[in-house]
């Protein structure tokens, strides 16, 4: 999730509980190995032993189809700390499709073999190189073929989004799809889309066959939802303990973001949260129109009656 599960939020999600692991935003592989300050900038997890503040290991995630940088950074992002390569075939970004990057990429199931062999030949055995896919580019006729390729080119596991590039986010995701897959190669299968709740995750492992579980926006909605799987336990975050999450976060940010950028990634968080959560609907209606950062700051601060210094 570019632009939007950074290091800032990684670190404030995982301090929830109960992620096996996490990935970084992907890293966009040209025709060069990356000096190391590129890795440091999208994971800087990196710099402490590879993993967030309370433990969670972090894969740094590629994203390319160039098979010698694709493999040279992946030496180089291992080398740095990360835990594993995460190789990104979902992305739906037009603009990275454009460049042959992300979901494109699943019209050419021998071009996913190359990039994947590359990155598999590059690393030792231990490491675990995974990979995210779609169920296809505009159909899914070739589901099981780049499946199938993913995985005969040494891949330890498949994350696949369930829908494919063309239905983009809009719901529903389509579970019983995994389930085919599922059925079709024998590596692990990790679930991902539209998995917000408790029932969420019983019906998508029902479908899937698989208990394993990505959550993306789900995470961001509800920030203890990884916890309540765990439990079997079905709750809603009280915005009593996602007050302070989003308060941590603007301290954070306000360190090393431009004023603009941290107003716009606050204002992004809480749209994702008020569809959850009817103080977070209060507070979008308050903030949606607001540009300056001590204003937006103040409001925040409002909604658990504490008082933060602005630090632009």
């Amino acid at each position: 999730m570019e632009g939007l599960a950074d290091v800032h939020l990684r670190r404030l999600l995982t301090a929830q509980g109960n992620f096996d692991w996490v990935v970084s935003e992907f890293v966009r592989v040209v025709d060069r190995p990356y000096p190391e300050r590129v890795f440091h900038t999208l994971c800087p997890e990196l710099l402490q032993g590879g993993r967030t503040a309370s433990g969670t290991p972090v894969r740094v995630q590629l994203l390319g189809n160039h098979l010698e940088s694709m493999a040279i950074n992946a030496q180089r992002a291992v080398a740095l700390g990360s835990y594993g390569i995460d190789i990104n075939f979902g992305c739906p970004s037009k603009t990275v499709n454009r460049s042959m990057g992300g979901a494109v990429l699943l019209k050419e199931p021998d071009t996913l073999y190359r990039v994947v062999s590359a990155v598999r030949a590059a690393l030792p055995k231990s490491v675990v190189v995974s990979a995210k896919m779609r169920l296809g580019f505009d159909d899914t006729a070739l589901m099981l073929d780049n499946a199938s390729a993913i995985e005969a080119a040494g891949a330890d596991e498949l994350t696949v989004h369930a829908r494919t590039r063309l239905q983009g986010y809009a719901p529903p995701a389509h579970w019983d799809e995994l389930g085919r897959i599922r059925a079709h190669i024998k590596i692990p299968l990790i679930a991902n889309g539209d998995i917000c709740s408790i029932d969420d995750y019983h019906r998508c492992v029902a479908a899937a066959g698989t208990v394993d579980v990505m959550l993306g926006r789900g995470a961001i909605r509800q920030p203890t939802l990884a916890n309540q799987i765990r439990a079997n336990q079905a709750t809603t975050t009280s915005w009593s303990t996602i007050s302070p999450l989003l308060q941590s976060f603007w301290q954070e940010i306000s360190l090393v973001l431009p004023p603009r950028d941290c107003v716009g990634r606050v204002k992004q968080w809480v749209n994702y949260l008020r569809q959850l959560h009817p103080e977070a609907e209060t507070l979008w209606r308050s903030i949606r129109e607001e540009k300056n950062a001590q204003t937006l700051q103040a409001l925040l601060a409002a909604t658990t009656h504490q008082v933060f210094p602005y630090e632009p």
